[in-house]
């Protein structure tokens, strides 16, 4: 089953294009790895897939329905109701400085998806064991580390029980030492047949967790397959010279 489909997906900013006729699909259980140069349009294609950015034109599909026909969105329901399925972990965290780690997790549950307030606290508390930190619930993010609040914040996406997670560099403003404890929880997720769409430069962790490996410059696809194909033996010298640029 396709989870995310996208098909002629086009994004400006006045006069600049930043993603052009892009067109993928990821299968349920897939883990999909985009890579590519700063500036390619990664992250801007996952915020116009999480709809915190509008597209141009083109076609969005999630867990089976529209939200992008032609450029032209659902009503707002509906829109609502597709976006509920989708998970989105950030590069620097966006949690909440005042609120406790249980309430940045809870909150989300109880005001979005009307849970009762055990009901969400109990999910969360599963999540932080799951995450290693459930004797961190009490604590605020100032006083957890770097790959602490990444794991809370992979925690508040999860509790919200989305059909595809998508990671916007999950490691990328963490500590070279700090970047494992991440990768081994999305590598328990991919284990756990989670549908990720994850867009990150560590090369290596892309090749063993990634599915499918989408190579991205200027914001065009340049080359897409298995993983280990892609990175191992890349087909396109774009490629080619990226890869040999991060000693991959």
């Amino acid at each position: 089953m396709e989870i995310v489909k996208v098909t002629g997906l086009s994004k400006s900013f006045g006069k600049l294009d930043v993603l052009k006729d892009l067109s993928f699909t990821v299968n349920q259980g897939e883990v999909v790895a985009i890579i590519g140069p700063s500036g390619s349009g990664k992250s801007t294609l996952l915020r116009c897939i999480t709809h915190l950015e509008l597209v141009n034109s083109g076609n969005i599909t999630l867990t089976g329905r529209d939200m992008v026909h032609d450029g032209v969105y659902v009503p707002p329901d509906k829109l609502r109701e597709i976006c509920l399925k989708v998970g989105l972990v950030f590069q620097n965290f966006n949690l909440f400085p005042h609120f406790s780690v249980l309430r940045n997790i809870t909150e989300a549950q109880v005001f979005v998806l009307k849970r009762e307030k055990e009901e969400a606290r109990a999910r969360a508390m599963s999540l932080l064991e799951k995450m290693g930190l459930k004797d961190k619930a009490a604590s605020y993010p100032c006083e957890l580390s770097g790959g602490q609040q990444q794991r809370v914040s992979i925690a508040r996406a999860l509790a919200l029980d989305p059909e595809v997670l998508f990671f916007d560099e999950p490691t990328s403003a963490l500590d070279p030492e700090l970047t494992g404890d991440i990768l081994k929880v999305i590598r328990g997720l991919a284990a756990e047949k989670m549908t990720m769409v994850i867009v990150t430069h560590e090369i290596p962790f892309a090749r063993e967790v990634a599915d499918r490996v989408l190579f991205m410059d200027g914001g065009a696809f340049v080359e897409e397959g298995a993983a280990a194909e892609v990175i191992d033996n890349p087909r396109m010298e774009r490629t080619r010279s990226f890869l040999a640029r991060l000693g991959a």
